[in-house]
């Protein structure tokens, strides 16, 4: 185990992709509302471009701060030193290829649920009215919650696939950096209840240690000389 996966804030957000199912499943029972209206491609380019695009934008640019939920945020001077590593490994190359990545497979999942949607109109409640426009829209916010909560929990992931040594290597970002590098949202607070705070990591046991010549207590600083001078001969 990793010494800095014991922030409860990766863990809370990694949970985050549970939820997809849910969402696509919404967007899916929107697509089988009503008869398209538009050419196939272009309600695809529609709804594709509304979830994908704004989420993808933000991973890319201002990643979504973890320390945040609901409307709570950590305040960026009450971060811990390490936390603020966190959020520098959230602008690594390795969560960039990982948002292109999701970006392209939900897109790719959004294509087939298009294309299988009248599977999925006997499901649909009747209280929705048969509108085509109702049934994008459901569609659409459906599939951005979708890739909300599928681009920050795989942002996580890439964060908790780094060792400890780069960890350790990873400067923190700067305080007066963290609010326009990245995107948090809600009422700051120097501590959001009821969310432990993370154990420090021991900083001298993760690093390794370098070779270094130990003596006995005992002896004194006449007699090491002596015994690395014999060495020597």
């Amino acid at each position: 185990m990793r010494s800095f996966w014991s922030d409860p804030y990766l863990w809370i957000h990694l949970a985050g992709l549970a939820t997809v199912p849910i969402w696509i499943e919404l967007c899916w029972l929107g697509l089988a509302i009503g008869d398209p209206l538009l050419p196939p491609w272009l309600e695809l380019l529609l709804i594709g471009g509304f979830g994908v695009a704004p989420i993808f934008w933000m991973q890319w640019q201002r990643p979504f701060s973890i320390f945040s939920l609901l409307i709570l945020a950590v305040k960026p001077d009450a971060l811990t030193e390490n936390q603020r590593r966190l959020l520098t490994l959230f602008k690594s190359p390795r969560t960039r290829i990982f948002s292109v990545l999701v970006a392209f497979g939900l897109l790719t999942l959004l294509r087939q649920l298009y294309y299988t949607a009248p599977i999925a109109a006997t499901a649909v409640p009747e209280f929705l009215p048969e509108s085509r426009w109702v049934g994008l829209g459901i569609a659409a916010i459906a599939f951005l919650a979708a890739n909300l909560f599928t681009q920050v929990p795989a942002s996580v992931l890439g964060v908790l696939l780094t060792s400890n040594a780069a960890f350790l290597a990873t400067a923190p970002c700067p305080v007066e950096q963290v609010p326009q590098s990245f995107t948090s949202v809600g009422l700051r607070l120097k501590k959001i209840p009821l969310v432990p705070v993370p154990a420090p990591v021991n900083m001298a046991a993760a690093s390794p240690v370098t070779n270094s010549v130990t003596t006995s207590p005992e002896l004194t600083t006449t007699e090491v000389v002596s015994e690395e001078l014999s060495e020597l001969e």
